[in-house]
Parts: C-alpha cells; structure tokens; sequence
C-alpha cells in the first residue's frame, strides 16, 4: 500500500463471526452506509465474492469501484484493491482481525485511495480516516 490510513477497534465477538461478517461483501450495504450497492462478478470456489462492483459513497466522494478480494490469510486478514472506478485510481485496503479472547477481536482497518483528480493528500487523508471510523463504528455495532 503507499499512503494509507488506519485504525483499530476492539468487538465484542469472536473472530470467526467479525471474519464472516466482513467476508459478507455482497451484505455491506446492510450494515456498511458508505456501500449503497455491491454486484458481485466472481466467487471464489468457497462461494466468497472475489470480485465486486461497488457503489461507494464516502463523504463527498462518490464512485463506483471494481474491487478484487483476497481471503488467502483469512480470518486473521481479508484485504482488497481496486480494478477499477469511475474516479480513483487506487482503492487498497486491508482488514486485519485478531483474537483477543474467545468472545473479543481486535479489528485494524488500513485504507489507502488516490484519485485521477489533482486533491490535496491531506484531504485525502480526512476522508480515509472518515471511512476508516465509520465502518469499524458499523462492524462494532453489528455485534452490540
């Protein structure tokens, strides 16, 4: 990843559960607000999305994203990267998942975007920690 944002927080469930919920691609739009639709194109033979289109809107940003999914380190890591979008031209993230104890997993969330359009990286920034937050605030409260 080049410049990226993280962020990490602690869920009241076991890593199996938080794994399955974040490997639910075509389910973000149920929980995920910043996702308002997900088309998957391909599944891997275990039935998981390994390539979607989304309809992202995060803050001002609005795009439509082709991502490509990895679960090869799954549940301790599921990570994605853009094929391709109507506006970014980078879209790399990386959820990363560890057990705490049978009931609690600490989640990392590593996102790192660049546009086609010249914006400042420091607004780019704001906006990756913006989603960063809000997402793991949706997963943590799947799970309250």
């Amino acid at each position: 990843m080049s410049e990226s944002s993280t962020s990490s927080v602690v869920i009241d469930g076991p890593i199996a559960e938080v794994a399955a919920l974040l490997i639910d691609v075509a389910g973000y739009p149920k929980w995920l607000s910043s996702v308002k639709k997900v088309d998957v194109a391909e599944s891997d033979s275990e039935g998981r999305a390994s390539k979607a289109t989304l309809a992202i809107e995060a803050g001002v940003m609005k795009d439509r994203a082709t991502l490509v999914y990895d679960y090869s380190a799954a549940p301790a890591e599921i990570s994605f990267s853009l094929e391709e979008a109507d506006l970014m031209t980078t879209m790399d993230g990386k959820y990363t998942l560890k057990a705490l104890d049978d009931d609690s997993t600490q989640v990392t969330y590593e996102l790192g975007v660049e546009l086609s359009m010249p914006v400042p990286r420091m607004m780019i920034a704001k906006t990756e920690k913006t989603t960063i937050d809000a997402a793991l605030k949706e997963l943590a409260a799947q799970f309250e």
